[in-house]
C-alpha cells in the first residue's frame, strides 16, 4: 500500500518506496487491508493545501515527511463512511483546510483504494441518476408552473450550481426532496456549511436562503412533491438554518397538506433543541425525524454546536417525544475518525440511543479542518478502538438499530402507503 501524493501543480503520484500511513484523529497509524475499499465511483482525489505527506519506510518502519510535495485525500460519495484521515503534517499551522471530509487514500494493485466502508445503498444518491441535461429541462418546466414560488427558485440554484441531489429530486419528482424554510438558527455550528462568521477562516461552500417563505409556498412545494408512496419532503437542508424556528408556518402548512393527501412522508432534519416547537411539528403529522448530533457528551456537543438557549437534554427530550408519537427517528451522526471511536463517546451515544428510541444511525462524514476540530473538543479519556471496530461494537450493542447513511422509510409503513395508493 504505497503513499499517494501531489506535486505543486496538483498532479497525483504513487511513491515507489514509501508505504502509506494514515491518521486516526491526531495519531499516525498503519492502514490495514480490511480497512480499504476500491476508490468508489464518484470519489474525488484532492490535494490538501499547506500540508506535507507522511510515508513509512517499509524496511525500518520509520515515518518520513515527503518535503516539497502535498498530501492527497479522497472525498468519498455519500453512503461511504471514511475510516481514517490522510497522513500529513501542516506546513502552516494557521492554515485551515476547506470544509470537506478527507479520507486516507493509497495505491495498491495498480489502483487507488480508500479507507472506507459502504454504509448504505447509494443508488438513489448516485450522481449518474441525475443527468444534468434532463435536470435543466425539469427545472425550467417546474419554474414555469410555479413562477412565484421563491423556494423552488432557490432550490433551482442549489440543484444546478451546487448539484445538490436532494434539491434535484424536487424537480425529478421522486425520492427525498428539499424544503428549506429557515434563514435563522439557534446554534452556531463550528462547521456550518451555509453561514460562518467573517473571522472563522472557513469559507462557506453554500449560500443560506435569505427570505422567510410563506405558508402557501410551503404547501405548494409539498403537494408538488408528495405524489408517490416513496416521496419524502424534508425540512432542514444545508442551505438553511434550523427549520423548527419556523414552526409557526410549518405546522399549519403540514396540516393543510395532510387534509389534502396522505401520500408520501414528511421529514425534518433538525438539531431538536426547541422541544416545544418539535412537539407541535410532531403533532401536526410528522412521519420521520433526523436529529443532527456529534456527541452525547455535553462538553463536546456544546463546543461544536454552540447552542443558543437549549441543551443536549432538550435534544433528548425532543427525540423521546417524537418516538413516543410513532415518528420514525434517526440521528445524523457527524463522524470523525479518532473521535467517533473513543470509548467514552461510544458509551454516551449508545445510552442516548437507547433512551430516546432512535431506530436509525445515519453515518455522515464530518466536513471540517481536522486540527481546528481536535483542538476545540475534549481530549480522549479512554481507549480509541478504530472506526471499523467501533461500528462493529454499535452493531453488537444495538442489534435493532439500523446503521446506514440516508433517510429510511419504515418498511411496514411504506407497504401501507402503497396499498392506500
Amino acid at each position: 500500500m504505497y503513499l499517494v501524493y501531489a506535486d505543486e501543480n496538483g498532479n497525483v503520484y504513487d511513491h515507489p518506496g514509501l508505504f502509506s500511513v494514515a491518521r486516526n484523529g491526531d495519531i499516525l497509524t498503519e492502514i490495514l487491508e480490511e480497512e480499504l475499499i476500491p476508490l468508489p465511483e464518484g470519489a474525488t482525489l484532492v490535494s490538501l493545501p499547506d500540508t506535507v505527506p507522511i510515508g513509512m519506510d517499509p524496511d525500518t518502519g520509520e515515518m518520513i515527511k515527503l518535503d516539497g510535495c502535498t498530501a492527497v485525500g479522497a472525498l468519498v460519495p455519500q453512503g461511504i463512511t471514511r475510516l481514517l484521515l490522510p497522513g500529513y503534517v501542516k506546513t502552516n499551522r494557521e492554515s485551515k483546510l476547506p470544509l470537506f471530509g478527507y479520507s486516507a487514500v493509497v495505491w495498491k494493485d495498480n489502483r487507488f483504494w480508500v479507507a472506507g466502508r459502504a454504509s448504505d445503498d447509494i443508488y438513489k444518491w448516485d450522481p449518474l441518476n441525475f443527468p444534468m441535461d434532463e435536470l435543466r429541462q425539469r427545472v425550467e418546466k417546474t419554474l414555469e408552473l410555479f413562477p412565484q414560488n421563491r423556494i423552488l427558485n432557490h432550490l433551482s440554484h442549489c440543484a444546478l450550481e451546487y448539484e445538490c441531489l436532494t434539491a434535484s429530486n424536487n424537480f425529478f419528482n421522486r425520492w427525498e426532496g428539499s424544503l428549506p424554510v429557515s434563514y435563522t438558527c439557534n446554534a452556531g455550528c463550528y462547521g456550518c456549511i451555509s453561514e460562518q462568521p467573517d473571522d472563522s477562516g472557513f469559507p462557506s461552500p453554500q449560500t443560506r436562503m435569505n427570505f422567510k417563505p410563506t405558508e402557501d409556498e410551503l404547501v405548494e412545494v409539498m403537494l408538488h412533491h408528495l405524489q408517490t408512496p416513496e416521496s419524502i419532503i424534508s425540512f432542514g437542508q444545508g442551505c438553511e438554518g434550523e427549520p423548527s424556528t419556523m414552526a409557526g408556518i410549518i405546522v399549519p402548512a403540514m396540516r393543510r397538506v395532510r387534509e389534502t393527501t396522505d401520500m408520501g412522508f414528511i421529514n425534518i432534519n433538525t438539531n431538536a433543541g426547541l422541544t416545544d416547537h418539535i412537539k407541535g411539528i410532531v403533532d401536526a403529522g410528522l412521519d420521520l425525524m433526523r436529529v443532527s448530533i456529534i456527541s452525547a457528551i455535553d462538553e463536546h456537543y456544546n463546543a461544536y454546536y454552540r447552542p443558543r438557549n437549549y441543551t443536549l437534554e432538550n435534544v433528548a427530550r425532543s427525540a423521546e417525544y417524537a418516538a413516543s408519537k410513532g415518528v420514525y427517528t434517526s440521528i445524523n451522526y457527524l463522524c470523525f475518525p479518532g473521535v467517533f471511536d473513543r470509548e467514552e463517546e461510544m458509551e454516551a451515544m449508545i445510552n442516548f440511543i437507547r433512551r430516546t428510541g432512535i431506530k436509525l444511525i445515519q453515518m455522515r462524514n464530518l466536513n471540517i479542518d481536522p486540527e481546528s476540530y481536535l483542538a476545540m473538543i475534549p481530549k480522549a479519556r479512554g481507549e480509541v478502538f478504530g472506526m471499523k471496530q467501533a461500528i462493529e461494537i454499535y452493531q453488537e450493542e444495538l442489534p435493532d438499530v439500523v446503521i446506514g447513511s440516508f433517510t429510511h422509510i419504515p418498511p411496514a409503513e411504506l407497504r401501507r402507503r402503497k396499498n392506500m395508493a
